[in-house]
């Protein structure tokens, strides 16, 4: 995008009433944001739901003071524009209604031909949750994800180095300016974040981290996403918010169940038993559900070959005996035949690829090395 066209975007949005689902409706009518304001107001009168204040307001020259002064910060900081409109903006967010028109970047984001899921929960992680998060992204890496999440303290942050850990791109959505780092303690973490992905906002410079940001940001978290993972939550909180914004957007949702008496598994659990979220054990129920198979320039990037004196567990000894046996079978036979819940199966699964003892084919199908 030219400067000209981003100070018109950037216009448009300070217009008091225009928020992005008008500006998208204005857009869509007018072309552009610079036809827009500079539409005759009979045109403008057209448009449903555009009435005399919306009208004067465009009118109103302090707007492209306010422009003005962003595009300063723009330009000095060179920071990236992702507009609704164009191929760089993320693909899913671009579907939902209310996504931002525009979007500000830094860092090394990439969106092209990746998956994209968000890892979300509680600020006050406990141990048995970082630990799932941790071993959740490692065994998600071979599928090479986009890892989005709030940068905030607890399940975000962690999510957010476990991705950094296995190479993995991972993108923080703020609730504020590019200009500022919120929490501070977390300013150690930035330089690796904009190496191994970067960090969105639809804020502006002057934005401050305010309560109701936060909410504003979930959606971002949410929408851009093929599915939000909850880790930990108490009864109420932000990854809730999340998650029910995902189920809006029609995203898949999972969640990990925990003891009844536990304080930050009752959301999890809650997103569960209403049926909201899908319930999550490991990697494998992710890949399960949303069909992921491992493309076979995945393979020749991190080649899983059988090991010499592999060790398997009883189960997985099960399922090795069975397909070796009966040859290629579809998973839904071998949870059958071998007596697994398809959840377990599917884990199990995923642990023997892992390993390097079976293979996926297409259509679900698999055999043993």
């Amino acid at each position: 995008m030219n400067p000209t066209e981003i100070f018109n975007i950037l216009a448009l949005l300070k217009v008091e009433g225009v928020g992005d689902i008008v500006a998208k409706k204005l857009i869509n009518h007018c072309g552009s944001a610079e036809n827009v304001l500079n539409s005759k107001s009979h045109s403008l009168k057209s448009i449903d739901g555009i009435g005399d204040t919306l009208i004067k307001n465009l009118r109103d020259k302090s707007i492209f003071e306010k422009a003005e002064q962003e595009m300063r910060f723009i330009e000095k900081e060179k920071t990236c524009t992702l507009y609704y409109q164009n191929d760089d903006y993320p693909d899913k967010l671009k579907h939902c209604i209310d996504g931002p028109v525009l979007l500000f970047a830094s860092g090394n984001i990439n969106f092209e031909s990746r998956k994209i899921i968000s890892i979300v929960g509680t600020r006050e992680v406990t141990p048995h949750g970082m630990d799932f998060c941790k071993k959740l992204v490692e065994d998600l890496a071979i599928f090479n994800p986009i890892i989005v999440s709030g940068f905030a303290y607890g399940v975000d942050i962690v999510a957010h180095q476990a991705a950094i850990e296995n190479k993995l791109q991972t993108i923080g959505v703020l609730a504020h300016g590019l200009n500022q780092v919120y929490p501070k303690p977390h300013k150690k973490y930035v330089a690796k974040m904009e190496e191994n992905g970067g960090f969105l906002t639809e804020f502006w410079s002057n934005s401050s981290p305010e309560k109701e940001n936060f909410v504003k940001r979930n959606r971002i978290v949410a929408g851009m996403s093929e599915a939000t993972i909850v880790i930990e939550s108490a009864e109420k909180g932000g990854s809730l918010i999340t998650a029910i914004m995902a189920n809006e957007y029609n995203r898949d949702v999972f969640a990990v169940p925990g003891r009844t008496s536990d304080k930050f598994s009752q959301g999890c659990n809650n997103l569960i038993k209403t049926q909201r979220a899908n319930l999550m054990t490991s990697a494998a129920d992710l890949v399960y559900i949303l069909n992921w198979e491992i493309a076979s320039q995945a393979r020749n990037d991190k080649a899983v070959q059988k090991q010499l004196f592999v060790s398997l567990d009883n189960d997985e000894q099960k399922v090795h005996d069975y397909l070796q046996k009966n040859g290629k079978q579809l998973l839904d036979i071998i949870a059958l035949e071998c007596d697994f819940p398809i959840f377990r199966i599917s884990s199990l699964l995923l642990n023997m690829e892992l390993k390097g003892v079976i293979r996926p084919l297409p259509g679900k199908l698999f055999e043993a090395v």
